[in-house]
């Protein structure tokens, strides 16, 4: 583990004394809080690479994702509290991130990291669309907790993939299983399934998927152990067709949740403690494994509500989500932009940080319960991005 000292910076610096410094565009500053501005934005430290992302924030403010190393060849699973950031090391190989918002209130971290050991069916497992390049090395989900990194079994195959942690230490995720599985399609050739780990108990339990399907994954769980993912083909163990359908796991038997009418890409991206379910899901008319997906919100009462996108976009994606049914995530057209969906609406976030600010925010990934948003900006007259904070104004 690597401990790095900084405050959290706003958009006027950037960078640690301690860590290769990034040089800002000077015209930099932050935007102008008028009435209409909502949010405050924050940059988080680096370690001077140019992608760099916060995943997912906890209730308690902790915020876990990945940082790139300098010269962007090798990134590293990263955790923000207070005002420093640790980055968490690797099993073992090049590389560890944490994907999707796998951070708990009380520190527990998961995600995935490389070992040291190569692949000996050279597939490109599902870790290998998330890193820098593909590299040939075993990738397996972690459990991170007071500074040890715990590597999580997996279901008697190789590799795995960890995503979402509750605050009672149960990951979800998906492993490799023995079975060479007729659905995969190369390099891909062994089956997999949706996974939950018990880190208090030491066990884990395979979550199985619809009947007919050969495959499932897991993305998130809350703390109420309800757990989402998807159900499908192997296919190359990363979407399309591995995400036939979108279900909800409750004491381990799985329901389809629907879907907005495509044939692939139906994916929840997060499960609040109510019990709402956000993700992303090709439309009726997109055909195969083509990737043309809208935002969704799924509740219990009302099943799936398509969010549709941003004026002008042609897809967008929902990544998070708090019990106030505050949605956040990324629309698409001509530029990335990330959007606030609250009361019926979505809104592009980059007009609710007040007037003059500089930067794009692209990606808003996760919000907690307080309604504070963590994402990715791209910098001015850069190519860098960032991760931001953004944190509701408190009315005067």
């Amino acid at each position: 583990m690597r401990h790095v000292s900084c405050a959290l910076l706003v958009v006027t610096a950037f960078g640690c004394s301690h860590e290769t410094s990034v040089s800002f565009d000077p015209r930099v500053s932050r935007g102008t809080l008028t009435a209409e501005a909502r949010y405050t934005v924050t940059y988080l430290a680096t370690l001077g690479g140019s992608r760099n992302r916060p995943s997912g924030i906890s209730n308690s403010g902790l915020i876990a994702g990945f940082v790139n190393r300098p010269g962007n060849a090798t990134r590293v699973a990263a955790f923000w509290h207070g005002n420093s950031l640790d980055t968490l090391g690797t099993l073992g190989g090049p590389n560890s991130i944490v994907q999707w918002p796998g951070v708990s209130s009380n520190g527990i971290v998961a995600g995935i990291t490389e070992t040291a050991e190569l692949d000996p069916l050279h597939e490109e497992w599902s870790c290998t669309a998330f890193l820098p390049s593909v590299t040939g090395h075993i990738c397996v989900g972690f459990m991170w907790q007071d500074g040890v990194m715990q590597a999580l079994p997996t279901l008697g195959g190789k590799q795995g993939f960890a995503t979402s942690v509750n605050s009672a230490g149960q990951v979800v995720g998906w492993a490799e299983t023995p079975v060479f599985d007729p659905t995969c399609n190369p390099p891909q050739k062994l089956q997999f399934r949706a996974v939950l780990w018990d880190t208090k108990k030491g066990t884990k339990r395979e979550l199985r998927p619809l009947p007919g399907d050969s495959t499932s994954a897991a993305t998130g769980i809350n703390n109420q152990g309800q757990v989402v993912g998807i159900s499908g083909d192997c296919d190359i163990a990363v979407g399309q067709l591995s995400a036939r359908h979108s279900v909800i796991w409750e004491n381990g038997v799985p329901t389809n949740i629907g879907d907005l009418g495509g044939d692939a890409w139906h994916t929840p991206m997060d499960i609040d403690d109510a019990g709402d379910v956000v993700g992303f899901s090709n439309p009726r008319g997109v055909v195969g494994i083509d990737f043309n997906p809208h935002a969704f919100l799924w509740t219990k009462a009302t099943g799936i509500q398509d969010l549709k996108t941003l004026p002008g976009d042609d897809n967008s994606q929902a990544l998070g989500v708090n019990s106030s049914h505050q949605v956040v995530g990324v629309s698409s057209g001509a530029l990335n932009r990330a959007f606030l969906w609250e009361n019926g609406l979505m809104q592009d976030l980059n007009g609710l940080v007040g007037a003059g600010f500089p930067d794009l925010l692209i990606v808003a990934q996760h919000i907690n319960e307080d309604g504070v948003i963590v994402g990715r900006a791209v910098l001015h007259g850069t190519n860098m991005q960032v991760p931001f904070v953004a944190t509701p104004v408190t009315p005067q």
